[in-house]
């Protein structure tokens, strides 16, 4: 069976029954909603069809998370996208090859001159001396009676000395096509082939040179010239050489390539004829440089 239960009277109100309420409290009481007052909407509802409003001017910051960043291009852009990225590494693939090209070719250069300043420091070369210890002179004694318009043909022989003393494992291979020439005041008067030799090392060898001369013409006042000059007994000549030399280092395989010698020698001569004296007045040695390999 259900109980019945009776409802239970509200307690007594604990303000004085003469005690009135005020004024203010009425009217608050009035405003006091309940179950059956509509609520008072202060603000209306938003409607759907008004247009929002724009946002005040300034600046935003948007962060995304990482694992929403879209790291893959589109279709359309893949291949340029490949392309760009591809073009980095292919730059710094021909950089480290420029940069490799670069030290392998210095350092051989730097082995190269190590090399050479070895083989130098160890033999120690140093260019041969030349000298001229005779000359023999055909065919301007008759300069004097001949004008100076008529052609000569004059014909020397000359005996040089090449000094090889100041090399002590340094041998010298002279080459053939070289040349011998001899000239007064600027005119060529004869020209003749040098021989091929090879000299040893501390080594003095003395060879003949034949030159021969064809169509030298004098002027008239260089013709007066070598005439004074030889009445004084002192003729002076030039007597150039150009030769390609071979250096050998002691006895290994070590030389050098073919290199051009030239040697300057002024030389003065007492008379134009056979049995002339000729006096050395000092000679100069010029050699290109020297390119060493095995």
């Amino acid at each position: 069976m259900a109980d019945r239960v009776h409802p239970i009277p509200a307690p007594p109100s604990r303000r004085p029954d003469h005690q009135q309420p005020s004024t203010g409290d009425a009217d608050t009481t009035a405003a006091a909603p309940t179950e059956t007052t509509p609520l008072q909407q202060e603000q209306p509802y938003p409607s759907f069809n008004q247009r929002p409003l724009s946002p005040p001017p300034g600046t935003y910051i948007v962060q995304i998370p990482k694992d929403q960043v879209l790291r893959v291009p589109p279709p359309d852009r893949a291949r340029r996208y490949k392309k760009l990225a591809a073009r980095p590494a292919r730059r710094r693939l021909l950089r480290r090859a420029c940069c490799f090209s670069l030290a392998a070719v210095l350092l051989l250069i730097l082995l190269a001159a190590a090399f050479v300043g070895a083989v130098y420091l160890i033999f120690r070369p140093r260019s041969p001396t030349f000298s001229v210890s005779s000359l023999s002179i055909h065919g301007l004694d008759t300069l004097s009676s001949s004008s100076s318009s008529s052609s000569l043909s004059p014909e020397l022989d000359a005996a040089v000395r090449a000094d090889n003393g100041r090399n002590r494992r340094v041998i010298i291979d002279y080459r053939g096509g070289g040349s011998v020439t001899v000239s007064y005041a600027g005119e060529r008067l004869a020209t003749g082939p040098w021989p091929a030799f090879r000299q040893a090392a501390r080594n003095v060898t003395v060879f003949a040179v034949a030159m021969r001369g064809n169509g030298v013409r004098l002027t008239e006042e260089q013709t007066k010239q070598l005439a004074a000059e030889q009445a004084a007994g002192d003729v002076p000549m030039v007597v150039e050489a150009v030769v390609p030399v071979r250096l050998r280092f002691g006895g290994t395989l070590l030389r050098t390539w073919t290199v051009d010698v030239k040697a300057t020698c002024d030389v003065a001569v007492d008379r134009l004829a056979a049995n002339a004296t000729a006096v050395n007045r000092g000679c100069k040695v010029k050699v290109k440089p020297l390119w060493w390999w095995w």
